[in-house]
């Protein structure tokens, strides 16, 4: 099939033509570290083998259970279906090739990375810049800030090591744990740990989404939240009140009003200021709360601790990770896989490093034409070029390039890891 060039004005890298997406299948996919990724051995093993590959074709046709013997069978696969985007669920107990000569009931799912799912979406009643599919960088800050705060507890708390977070190709983030404690969780062990990072909750109907106190109001915080709350205290600064100004409108104010105990006299002389000061900022708004509630400190100190800790709650609200929490409970889950392409921004899903994740801007992530692109240029290149070298490669010549550096560098630390247990084990069988 030939490869499309610029001045095609039929196809122009449209991420929806079909020589486009298999342009990328053939010439920029990443298969070698991706099947070392998801097989964590050299060798094909179960956790390739019999893992469930899910296709979304041309014209919405979805194939589900689909399996191969090896990287090289899936590449053929991949390039000959050339979907539009696939999916990636557990290793079953059985190949899922083979499911209609089961007996009912057999294809059971065992082992699956601990998979978290952030979308843009769910911050709509709070962020101010976009609305709907739209992002940017200023809105990202949202799943910035949720990175690095699950990020620190899914390492500090479960003592997890291989976390890969992989930007979404629009408006998410996605994080895929490869830790064999971590592949090993049944679904009532992933269900538990997720109700315990869960912490927004409730529709938008709903006001106040955090309830994490227990049923007395006046009771601490967890010290892992607590922790996550003096986090995000600064990020609470910066991107609620200055950046977003969430308050800004009596729309925003009334939410953040709604979120606190209802005193009248507290609620109404707030709202009474506000509404003759429409043009404060809500560095000005949250600085009025701060003084009313400081005012109550000496006269009703009940009501006062009850303001304070309304005060963390909207900190949480406002900041801390709004996890899909139905992504993350159960096994059978199939997920949109790393370095596939978007097909309505056609941009990839590429690796993001949490400790940069406040600089990562998605509009500057490569998309499939613009790296397509590249390769035409380092072709015409090459040409030019007596006696040079074509590289092992093609992305190796894209943009594209350090986003798979990087994933070759985690894998590399999911295969050392692998390899260590496998040896420990086959030591302590010897020793025995």
């Amino acid at each position: 099939m030939p490869i499309p060039v610029r001045d095609d004005p039929m196809v122009d890298y449209d991420p929806s033509s079909p020589q486009v997406m298999n342009a990328f299948y053939r010439r920029l996919f990443p298969y070698r570290p991706f099947f070392l990724w998801l097989n964590q051995d050299q060798i094909p093993a179960k956790l390739f083998t019999h893992r469930e590959f899910a296709f979304t074709l041309a014209g919405d046709v979805y194939i589900r259970y689909n399996s191969f013997h090896n990287s090289d069978e899936f590449k053929k696969e991949l390039i000959r279906l050339n979907p539009s985007r696939f999916e990636i669920g557990p290793q079953y107990s059985a190949r899922p090739r083979d499911r209609k000569t089961l007996a009912a009931g057999a294809l059971q799912p065992q082992r699956r990375e601990l998979v978290f799912d952030i979308d843009m979406t769910d911050y709509d009643e709070i962020r101010t810049c976009c609305t709907d599919k739209k992002i940017c960088k200023r809105c990202w800050g949202y799943i910035a800030a949720a990175v690095k705060v699950l990020d620190h507890a899914l390492r500090e708390t479960f003592g997890f090591k291989h976390l890969l977070w992989v930007y979404s190709g629009r408006r998410g983030i996605h994080c895929w744990i490869s830790d064999p404690s971590a592949l090993d969780l049944n679904d009532d062990q992933r269900k538990s740990l997720v109700t315990f990072l869960e912490v927004i909750k409730g529709g938008k109907e709903q006001a106040k989404k955090v309830n994490v106190r227990g049923s007395k109001d006046d009771s601490e915080l967890h010290p892992v939240l607590n922790d996550a709350l003096e986090n995000l205290k600064m990020e609470f600064v910066k991107l609620v009140l200055h950046d977003q100004d969430c308050f800004a409108t009596e729309r925003g104010w009334e939410a953040l009003l709604a979120i606190l105990p209802q005193d009248r006299d507290v609620i109404g002389n707030l709202r009474r200021d506000w509404q003759s000061d429409p043009t404060k900022s809500s560095v000005d708004k949250w600085g009025d709360l701060q003084h009313a509630v400081g005012g109550l400190k000496k006269g009703n100190p009940l009501l006062f601790k009850k303001y304070e800790r309304a005060m963390q709650d909207v900190i949480l609200q406002y900041t801390y990770p709004r996890i899909d929490a139905e992504v993350s409970k159960h096994r059978n889950h199939l997920l949109k896989a790393p370095f596939c392409v978007h097909p309505g921004t056609g941009r990839v899903c590429v690796p993001v490093n949490p400790e940069l994740v406040d600089e990562f801007d998605p509009d500057t992530v490569p998309t499939v034409g613009e790296l397509l692109s590249e390769l035409d240029r380092a072709a015409a290149a090459e040409n030019g070029e007596s006696g040079s070298q074509r590289r092992t490669e093609e992305y190796e010549q894209t943009s594209l390039k350090p986003y798979v550096e990087m994933f070759e560098k985690h894998v590399a630390a999911v295969l050392r890891d692998s390899r260590g247990i496998k040896r420990a084990a086959k030591q302590e069988s010897m020793d025995f």
